[in-house]
């Protein structure tokens, strides 16, 4: 049997809850497109990123002419509110455009809620996009950027949340993700999505070979209502057949390395059929059929879902029925790599107890965000984390942070070995719960300004390290203890060379006024009595200083989507690029 061969080339897509969230990022505004779309910038979601416009000179949407550039920290996230639940289309976009004047695109990672997501490779001039559809773990989503390589920092210019029915690809299992990897129009001669879809899913033409025929649908208008995955109807009235019900339509193109994908075939007859012509087919993979014949109706689509295994030696096909008087056709398709088994994240507990920490110290801790412990390599600096499936925070470490204010109370974080708030501005009664912690064996509280008594539960905790040396307003064994109010406070004196900054000018008001006044006074007795022949004396006066403070705080992955079909890699090469720059923003 004759064949034509159609290469599946798979190119780059190189707040409030239940509702759609799109960020123009580098903007500092808010505006809607020519498409109703709302964008806000991110101007005020980070203290160290930095907005970028970009210098190149190609043509693209508003959304694309800025980025933000983050170069600290290991990761930095975006956390978006979401309903435990929701079907989620997300996108990520990245046009570097040579912002930075050095022709040199970075490449990095990201990640999805503490799971891998993608290695993004961005492009000189190129938009480089990556989507996912996924099923929010929690209240919030969050979409990290990792640094992988010294000197080249993750940026982006877009993203887009959009919520999905909950009907649409319900073949997908919430403890895996599906990572787009192609969506192709057949036949289009343009990119389809919104308005046409009201997902704002980016369909691309297809190149074909010449073996392949497009067609145009007669049908005035095409149902979808039988498609559970809204497939829109500008996708369908276009399709790609062959000239013989001898040969057949091949897709081929897969990876070099065996995966796990999930393929959307979308079938709509393109003219209505007489009584002697008859159009039906079957889906063959590696030569064995894989679905029941299918025959597309007029003026409405089938769906096809399928899941399997393939590399590049999958070949995969759909070919004429031996009763088919026609070839076979297709209109659309969408491919999609399966995730492994997503985590559920950092232990709950511990989650709680660190979302206490940064409400009381949101200045020195407000921007860390995304899952604390996964994935292992971009754990936050300042913890450590088990190695369990549902890993634990182990080690809280916060010296130099220069944290100020109480402990509050994170007694939920209890797989905690070592904790360490050395040399921070601490105050209040050390809580009697990190003497209940039952994995607790090192407690560093030093340089702070703790005051009251140390609880029993630590003082006579025999495994317990403690470390409280240099909390002047402490009462440790050993020591006379000044009375403490019942607000924790201390009439002790602050020893020298260990001064808190304070607000000195009520005191030297209170004891100056007084002198200055009596001063003054005896010298006006003086000069009343002695005015004939003592001499009015200078005056002068000494000026003191407080003590400085001390200083603050030290401080299976998704590829882009190839929406196209040829034979010869060579020109794949050069229509990919032509693709990628057709979908903006």
């Amino acid at each position: 049997m004759a064949s034509c061969l159609v290469f599946l080339l798979l190119a780059f897509f190189a707040f409030s809850a239940n509702a759609d969230v799109f960020i123009d990022c580098g903007a500092s505004d808010v505006y809607t497109d020519g498409n109703s779309i709302e964008w806000m910038g991110d101007s005020d979601m980070f203290q160290d990123s930095q907005a970028e416009v970009v210098q190149s000179s190609k043509t693209m949407s508003p959304v694309m002419s800025t980025l933000t550039v983050f170069t600290t920290r290991k990761k930095n996230c975006y956390s978006i509110s979401e309903n435990k639940g929701d079907l989620l289309l997300v996108r990520a976009s990245f046009f570097y455009g040579n912002y930075d004047k050095k022709s040199s695109p970075p490449s990095f990672d990201m990640h999805i809620d503490g799971n891998d997501w993608a290695t993004v490779k961005t492009s000189l001039d190129q938009l480089v996009y990556y989507e996912v559809v996924y099923v929010s773990k929690g209240d919030t989503t969050s979409i990290c950027l990792a640094q992988t390589q010294p000197n080249q920092f993750p940026f982006i210019s877009a993203l887009e949340i959009r919520n999905l029915d909950a009907k649409m690809y319900n073949y997908l299992d919430p403890n895996y993700a599906l990572f787009l990897r192609s969506r192709v129009a057949y036949g289009a001669k343009e990119t389809v999505r919104l308005p046409d879809d009201a997902y704002d899913r980016i369909w691309v033409p297809a190149t074909v070979d010449s073996g392949i025929t497009s067609v145009t649908s007669d049908a005035i208008t095409i149902d979808v209502v039988n498609a559970p995955d809204n497939p829109p109807q500008a996708v369908l009235q276009n399709a790609i057949t062959i000239s013989s019900t001898s040969d057949s339509i091949n897709l081929t193109g897969f990876p070099d390395q065996e995966v796990s994908i999930y393929m959307n075939l979308y079938f709509s007859e393109v003219t209505q059929l007489d009584t002697t012509q008859n159009r039906s087919f079957k889906a063959y993979i590696d030569n064995k059929p894989v679905s029941d014949p299918i025959i597309p109706p007029y003026g409405e689509v089938t769906e096809m879902s399928i899941n399997f295994t393939a590399s590049s030696n999958t070949s995969f096909s759909l070919v004429a029925s031996a009763d088919s008087t026609l070839p076979p056709l297709v209109n659309a398709m969408e491919v999609f790599y399966i995730s492994d088994r997503l985590t559920d994240g950092t232990n709950s507990k511990d989650v709680e107890g660190l979302s206490e920490l940064q409400k009381v110290f949101s200045d020195a801790l407000q921007e860390w965000s995304g899952d604390p412990c996964l994935p292992s390599p971009y754990t936050w600096e300042w913890i450590s984390c088990s190695n369990d499936t549902i890993p634990r925070i182990t080690a809280l470490d916060l010296s130099n942070f220069d944290l100020s204010g109480e402990l509050p109370d994170f007694s939920s974080m209890d797989a905690l070995v070592t904790i360490n708030l050395q040399n921070s501005s601490i105050n209040g009664l050390i809580p009697d719960f990190l003497g209940s912690l039952p994995n607790l064996k090192e407690l560093n509280l030093a340089d702070n300004y703790f005051s009251g008594t140390i609880p029993p539960s630590i003082s006579t905790n025999k495994k317990l390290k403690l470390v409280v040396s240099g909390n002047p307003y402490l009462c440790v064994s050993g020591n006379s203890c000044q009375p403490t109010s019942t607000d924790g406070t201390t009439s002790s004196s602050i020893p020298s060379g260990r001064r808190k900054k304070s607000n000195k000018l009520p005191v030297i008001l209170g004891t100056t006024i007084p002198i200055f006044v009596i001063f003054w006074a005896i010298v006006g007795f003086i000069v009343h009595h002695k005015r004939k022949t003592a001499a009015i004396a200078a005056i002068t006066t000494g000026q003191t200083g407080g003590a400085k403070r001390r200083s603050g705080a030290n401080n299976m992955r998704s590829e882009a989507v190839i929406n196209e079909i040829n034979v010869n890699i060579q020109d794949q090469t050069t229509t990919e690029n032509d693709n990628q720059s057709n979908p903006q923003q």
